[in-house]
């Protein structure tokens, strides 16, 4: 995969924005490690994702432009630009002249830079991960299910402000308000400033007298969480729904992440799956496969009756359709492959030892009555 942003998108460079995210939904989908079976499915979605992210802002896109992909990714390690980038004095790669000002800072504005006029935006919450274990029954009816989850939420007593209403507060003298700290250096790519977040108030530009009691100052407390989810009918092991909005609370007035539900679904005694096809053995008796039968087959929505054709041999395979798992967001159910075992009988009585006795020589067997008989019959099916 090309490292150019255009190019991972698969968009031409003059694509308008809805291309850009049409393009990204496409290979989003394609690459999502929790669908995707490529073996470098998790370096490619964060490519993807990474391309996206820089060509729907329209100023990220504009230094990408301006610098090409290797400057400006050099340019972002470094948290800033050659003092030539732009082809303008100064240093600003907009041409804005004045050192420094303007756009100086100009990773500040387009990454955050740590702080800056960014370091207070929304944010969005992280996306929690959990497990579910289901039975197959589950999975082939569609069922709710509760989980519980521990996580952060927004902390009650104090709104997420992590301090009492009404606390006193006092400007930040080590960023004077601003909620950023500015550093400037000399750095091989010229002479550098570099802003972050204020490490003393994180970013508020004040300082709160007190503390939440609640949650100690972090606007957030963890508790456990009992949620519903609904298990779609055709769910298989390993696949992941996703709650939208039930992560950790996002910064600053942004919303939510997400929960990640990982689904493991158990094994069941009789029914092995195959994406949407079961797979079932039944046994039958010797004279059902001679001479032909109906016989009960236990499916996962009740039984039903399947002919067992005479002269039918041990370890045939009979096909049920539609009497499989249902096909995920699909029409349809898989089929169910039954296996027909015959079933050697251990011990008999004399009549039924004397009818197979006579079984053997009419077809011409010369027969030691014995488990030497028997392991022959048993054998030859």
């Amino acid at each position: 995969m090309s490292e150019d942003f255009y190019d991972v998108l698969g968009v031409s460079r003059d694509a308008d924005e809805d291309e850009i995210k049409q393009a990204y939904r496409k290979k989003a989908t394609q690459y999502h490690p929790d669908v995707s079976d490529d073996p470098d499915a998790d370096e490619k979605f964060k490519k993807v994702k990474k391309a996206k992210e820089v060509l729907t802002d329209e100023e990220k896109r504009q230094a990408y432009d301006q610098l090409g992909h290797d400057r400006f990714e050099q340019a972002k390690k470094r948290g800033g630009f050659d003092g030539g980038a732009g082809g303008a004095a100064g240093g600003d790669p907009f041409g804005g002249g004045g050192g420094m000002g303007g756009m100086g800072d100009i990773f500040e504005q387009f990454f955050g830079g740590g702080g800056g006029r960014n370091a207070n935006r929304p944010r969005q919450g992280s996306n929690l991960r959990t497990g579910l274990e289901i039975d197959l029954e589950d999975a082939f009816e569609g069922v709710k299910k509760q989980v519980t989850v521990r996580r952060p939420e927004r902390c009650d007593a104090c709104d997420g402000e992590g301090h009492p209403p009404g606390a006193d507060v006092q400007t930040c003298p080590e960023c004077r308000g601003q909620g950023q700290v500015t550093q400037v250096q000399q750095t091989p790519f010229g002479r550098v400033q570099q802003s972050r977040t204020c490490p003393r108030c994180q970013g508020d530009g004040q300082l709160y007298e007190e503390r939440c009691g609640e949650c100690g100052g972090d606007g957030v407390v963890h508790r456990e969480a009992k949620l519903t989810v609904d298990i779609p009918a055709g769910i298989a092991d390993g696949q992941t729904l996703q709650m939208e909005g039930e992560g950790a609370p996002g910064e600053n007035g942004g919303p939510n992440g997400d929960l990640l539900i990982e689904v493991h679904v158990r094994e069941h005694p009789d029914f092995e799956r195959d994406g949407a096809d079961l797979f079932y053995r039944t046994p039958v008796s010797f004279p059902q496969a001679v001479f032909g039968d109906d016989v009960e087959i236990s499916t996962l929505e009740g039984t039903v009756e399947m002919d067992v054709p005479a002269g039918t041999q041990s370890g045939e395979t009979f096909r049920l359709r539609g009497k499989g798992m249902p096909r995920l967001r699909r029409r349809g159910h898989g089929d169910l492959y039954v296996q027909v075992q015959v079933v050697t009988p251990e011990s008999l009585n004399k009549e039924q030892r004397e009818a197979l006795e006579a079984f053997a020589e009419a077809g011409g067997e010369e027969v030691e009555v014995g488990q030497g008989f028997f392991e022959r019959i048993k054998n030859s099916f």
